[in-house]
């Protein structure tokens, strides 16, 4: 057994067009990068939790779920909001309340994010902007807070009650008010990134604290909350902060393909293991082995068209379909990290999904001349892997089941609980 190609694994070097695959048998270090591609400027979360500007064709390793890295791909966006930060400006509605500018370090580390002050009357204390009416797409809000004098905060995605969530800025939680769905992380320094996903509502931000029993009461003046960064886009998932300065502004879409080579893969047999959280929303993403054409391909699909199930797909004989088989990964999903590994050989392939053996094809043919590994179909091709990846590995012959069972497991119950984003509740 050789494991003939890594990537990950807190192990991470990119530079402008690449990141670094490679295989280090016998001590001895072979580069195997992916190419990487995208043509405008990005955000991550760096290693001291701030977020920074990433120029057009690097690759991203964001630090906002894990201290050990992980690389950021992402379709293309649009922030719909013009100005995401400089909530003084007239473009802001403000509703019994007021903004102090510069009046916080924000989470890029500059003395540059805003203070919403409540006013003194007795009502909603409130920021927003109307961006369109329903046009029959889900939308979702996101903001950076931080608690000041208030604790909580309530932000709408869409014109009605039933399209908003209030967050806990002192603990880390949120509640949905209707039939919105909410995500709150934390970034660094008190900071969280608040989301909103609303279905088929108008295109509309309102943003409000909250005294914690209601968004509706008799304000003192001088009370509020820290905000910077909001963004407002189509799809049902909050992607990378994308800073706007007078104008909506688009993060395009990012490729990562054509790590390896011939003498890295194996056409008779071999393992494909991957560490990663899909954020592709409803589109179907792709890791695959290939020839360099979609006429022999393996691939691992992670499938939201599929209802959230994950496939194996083989493609060989010139482009006929050897197999493809699902399973339903059940209410886990796939907004959490999840470890795959692809064993296959003639007649004998299988999928380990999170420690259990989940798909078995007791017959069929393998495809040939595999030398190339992609975040895609295959390269160049369409249905790209979006997402987190913390690993991906190739072993040039097949592992045992206990192996493959070791290998897509987790090592402590409480990495399994972190990865798995629960809280962790001890007795006693």
């Amino acid at each position: 057994m050789a494991q003939t190609l890594k990537f990950g694994n807190k192990t991470w070097a990119t530079k402008k067009g690449s990141t670094l695959a490679y295989n280090d048998e016998n001590g001895n270090y072979k580069p195997l990068p992916f190419a990487f591609t995208r043509s405008t400027s990005a955000t991550r979360v760096n290693k001291e939790g701030l977020i920074e500007v990433v120029t057009n064709d690097r690759p991203r390793i964001d630090y906002t779920d894990t201290s050990d890295g992980v690389l950021l791909l992402e379709k293309a966006a649009t922030n719909l909001l013009s100005y995401s930060e400089d909530f003084s400006q007239s473009y802001w509605i403000k509703g019994n309340s007021s903004i102090v500018s510069n009046n916080a370090i924000s989470p890029d580390g500059s003395l540059n994010a805003s203070k919403l002050v409540e006013g003194t009357n007795n009502g909603t204390h409130y920021l927003e902007k109307p961006l369109g009416s329903a046009d029959g797409s889900t939308n979702t809000v996101s903001l950076f807070a931080k608690k000041a004098e208030r604790n909580h905060i309530t932000i709408y995605c869409g014109g009605n009650s039933s399209d908003s969530s209030t967050f806990n800025l002192k603990n880390g939680t949120s509640v949905d008010n209707g039939t919105s769905t909410s995500k709150i992380e934390l970034i660094s320094n008190g900071w969280y990134r608040c989301s909103v996903t609303s279905i088929n509502k108008n295109k509309y931000i309102y943003i409000m604290p909250n005294n914690g029993e209601s968004d509706v009461y008799t304000g003192d003046g001088s009370s509020g909350i820290y905000v910077y960064g909001a963004q407002f886009e189509t799809g049902n998932v909050a992607s990378s902060y994308i800073p706007t300065q007078g104008s909506a502004t688009t993060r395009v879409a990012e490729t990562a393909n054509n790590a390896g080579n011939s003498e890295v893969f194996n056409d008779s047999e071999g393992v494909l293991f991957a560490d990663v959280i899909s954020n592709g929303g409803t589109t179907d993403g792709y890791i695959s082995i290939s020839d360099l054409t979609t006429n022999n391909r393996l691939a691992i699909r992670i499938g939201y068209n599929n209802s959230n199930k994950v496939s194996l797909f083989m493609v060989s004989n010139g482009g006929s379909a050897e197999f493809e088989e699902f399973y339903d990964v059940g209410s886990l999903g796939f907004r959490n990290f999840n470890k795959f590994a692809l064993k296959y050989k003639v007649n004998d392939v299988s999928l380990f999904f999170n420690g259990f053996e989940v798909i078995t094809i007791s017959s069929a043919a393998m495809a040939s001349g595999f030398k190339s590994l992609n975040f895609a179909n295959a390269t160049g091709g369409t249905q790209p892997f979006y997402g987190k990846t913390k690993e991906i590995g190739y072993y040039d012959t097949i592992l045992t089941d206990l192996e493959l069972e070791t290998l897509t497991s987790y090592r402590s119950w409480e990495s399994m609980v972190n990865e798995l984003n629960l809280n962790i509740i001890y007795n006693g």
